[in-house]
């Protein structure tokens, strides 16, 4: 990843741990009631694609939320280099209360669209936005978000 790193932020564990042992516990619940006491042939189907979903998205979100999110001066990265957004890349940062953003984040406007990503509890990007958050701490989220407006406004 170029550049000197300006701004990191961790996963909270006790939001990391509870975030996923809620869906491991749902995902538990859902395939022992389809295994112990079967209903009919739909619901079970149901059941247990939900509990196999539930368990595969836990450990997946407890993969992900292992990395950090780094922002250099060339933009945002995951821990293991991938680049998430490029500093000329972002038009704006909205961090307002009605923003469409993940829990203690804030939304990334990119100029042009950007391939679909999704990492479980760290970030996604859907099109031209990019949202950052999620079992990530308060105060470590509102400083990167102040560090990215910064560099915008540096920039414009």
């Amino acid at each position: 990843m170029p550049g000197t790193v300006l701004a990191r932020v961790r996963a909270s564990p006790g939001r990391r741990m509870a975030g996923t042992g809620m869906l491991a516990f749902l995902g538990a619940i859902c395939l022992w009631v389809a295994l112990t006491q079967p209903p009919s042939a739909g619901w079970f189907v149901i059941l247990l694609g939900g509990g196999s979903c539930a368990l595969w998205l836990a450990w997946r979100q407890w993969q992900a939320t292992a990395g950090d999110l780094i922002w250099t001066e060339a933009g945002l990265y995951l821990s293991d280099g991938r680049e998430i957004a490029a500093v000329d890349a972002i038009e704006r940062i909205e961090r307002g209360i009605f923003a469409f953003k993940p829990v203690n984040g804030f939304l990334l406007h990119l100029r042009a669209p950007a391939v679909r990503t999704w990492v479980p509890g760290l970030w996604w990007r859907v099109g031209r936005r990019v949202g950052v958050g999620g079992v990530t701490r308060a105060a470590e989220t509102r400083i990167l978000a102040d560090i990215i407006e910064a560099t915008l406004a540096e920039r414009s």
